[in-house]
């Protein structure tokens, strides 16, 4: 993959000679890509053939604060495939401090075409995560509405430590092209990270609510909501401890104005 350089200097996993030009930025110290929608098929597609894949980071608000501050978490972002934005805060954020637009993606459309892509040349997906009802019923409906995408195999979350060595087998041996991890596992994203080496080349995505929207026991926000940076109101008022996020975006708010007025903006 040819990797356009941003103001970190090359983009996901350094440069290449492939077609797909992607350009990556550093927000307070993180990373984020700049991926147009329109580029996304040829991108993907070039991820798998040409570099063996690697994770997919769909990255919010909260997301960016952490990885500032937890080394496994930021060692997870940094050595991302991909880091995609899904908060309009980061948008805006990119934008105050770089003069330069990521393109943001709610998680669901995202991961609805990705799947579409894998289905168009018939590759594999693997499920992991889920209560078993969950996951049963999130099979199904990818079946139906993605009927060329192969589903390798599927585990629900929450299984022993004892059975863990028998699971990784099982997914290498499988060796699917899309790894989806949602909630039920141990460790959320640090078990992609913990357990890189014992897993197939391919990609790997966790989005931690993700089953339970695909088999409907959980709306996702509407279009006109995310597009106004609304999407956490659905949520406040089943977790209303939600609210006292605004003291992190206070404090994200503060970290641009500090960047902009005083560290110094690296040379391209």
């Amino acid at each position: 993959m040819d990797i356009e350089g941003g103001e970190d200097g090359p983009g996901p996993g350094g440069g290449g000679a492939g077609t797909v030009t992607v350009e990556r930025i550093s927000l307070l110290t993180v990373p984020l890509d700049i991926v147009p929608q329109e580029q996304l098929p040829d991108l993907v597609i070039d991820l798998l053939r040409t570099r063996g894949g690697g994770n997919i980071v769909l990255l919010s608000l909260q997301d960016l604060l952490r990885a500032r501050r937890n080394g496994d978490y930021r060692d997870y972002v940094l050595g991302a495939a991909l880091v995609i934005p899904i908060s309009r805060s980061l948008v805006s954020g990119a934008r105050f401090l770089t003069g330069k637009t990521p393109i943001r993606y709610m998680p669901f459309d995202f991961t609805v075409s990705l799947l579409t892509i894998l289905e168009k040349r018939e590759f594999t997906t693997y499920l992991l995560g889920g209560s078993a009802q969950v996951l049963h019923k999130t099979e199904k409906n990818i079946r139906a509405t993605f009927p060329h995408l192969r589903i390798v195999g599927r585990n629900p979350g929450g299984w022993r430590r004892q059975r863990e060595g028998d699971l990784l087998q099982a997914v290498h041996k499988a060796a699917p092209a899309l790894l989806l991890v949602a909630k039920g596992v141990r460790g959320k994203e640090r078990w992609i990270v913990r357990n890189h080496e014992n897993l197939a080349p391919g990609l790997r995505l966790w989005c931690s609510d993700l089953f339970e929207v695909f088999a409907e026991y959980r709306r996702r926000p509407s279009r006109a909501a995310f597009d106004k940076g609304l999407e956490w109101v659905g949520y406040f008022f089943q977790r209303p401890w939600l609210f006292f996020r605004i003291f992190s975006w206070l404090y994200y708010k503060i970290l641009l104005l500090i960047y902009r007025l005083f560290v110094r903006k690296p040379k391209s």
